[in-house]
């Protein structure tokens, strides 16, 4: 297993993610801690450079979104009673039966998205119209699963019936609207404040009594794809999101992404441009500062 970087805590760690850390929580035998790190991943490698006070921008931002799409779904938030050494950047959170499904919703055509449509005019066997570029408003949104690969792999994007031979018919339903639901208030919400949201992506867990809940993150800069609604409008792709990293590794780095070899450290210039990237996000969706 990974090395935690807040194995400091004294608590036994149960996963450590690409930026998250998971530690149970003995004498609450039901909730984990969840801890986000400054970590940042792109093309499904951790970097060696982290962002400050991006773990605090994910949990905070995700526990504003939590209380906007409550009439939707619950979630596994519990408390934000932490440790000190994590205060901002935790939550204490049930813990849930997983359902093994990366929930994606698209608006907009772009990503993975714009590279499968360009290829078969679809999108997970979605057929889409002719003539649509990177970046097009769809004509509704979409559901696009993907499968969830282990830590240096590639997420599978799959056909909604590949997923449900997987997690079943009636899962697969009950996650698709949820997420198409989610969705659709938070473009909605994202769009008052001056935000295009292009795409997103949920997840799910089961309580012991089978009620689906809302987990991990929700419409961070991390899992989601924000643009600024007044350059869509010019006819531009302006990201308050790691896409000004991506970016930056696949053009200016020098890095090839076949080799094998993993990304460069990220220049100063690079970090705090992403960094406030993160911060305008959040004070744009929530009207307010980032309290660090």
């Amino acid at each position: 297993m990974k090395h935690a970087q807040y194995a400091n805590l004294g608590l036994p760690l149960i996963h450590a993610g690409k930026v998250r850390e998971l530690f149970d929580l003995p004498r609450e035998p039901a909730h984990l801690l969840m801890v986000a790190t400054d970590n940042i991943s792109a093309f499904d490698y951790v970097l060696d450079s982290t962002i400050p006070d991006k773990g605090v921008v994910l949990t905070q931002l995700s526990l504003w979104w939590f209380k906007q799409l409550g009439d939707i779904v619950d979630n596994h938030v519990v408390s934000t009673d932490v440790p000190d050494e994590v205060a901002g950047r935790a939550i204490v959170a049930e813990k849930l039966d997983m359902v093994p499904v990366e929930c994606v919703a698209r608006g907009y055509l772009t990503g993975s998205g714009w590279a499968e449509y360009q290829e078969t005019g679809s999108v997970t066997g979605i057929a889409l119209p002719a003539g649509l570029h990177d970046g097009s408003r769809l004509p509704e949104p979409i559901f696009t699963p993907a499968t969830k690969a282990p830590m240096g792999e590639h997420d599978e994007n799959v056909s909604f019936d590949q997923m449900s031979r997987t997690v079943g018919y009636d899962t697969g339903a009950a996650i698709r609207d949820l997420t198409l639901r989610l969705y659709a208030k938070a473009e909605q919400i994202a769009r008052e404040r001056g935000i295009v949201l292009a795409d997103t992506k949920f997840e799910f867990g089961r309580r012991p009594d089978g009620v689906l809940v809302l987990g991990d993150e929700v419409l961070t800069p991390d899992s989601s794809r924000f643009w600024d609604a007044d350059a869509y409008e010019a006819g531009r792709l302006e990201s308050f999101d790691k896409q000004y990293l991506r970016d930056w590794l696949t053009h200016d780095s020098g890095w090839d992404r076949s080799s094998g070899e993993r990304p460069p450290a990220l220049p100063d210039a690079i970090v705090t441009a992403t960094r406030e990237r993160y911060l305008e996000a959040f004070e744009r969706l929530t009207g307010a500062p980032l309290a660090l």
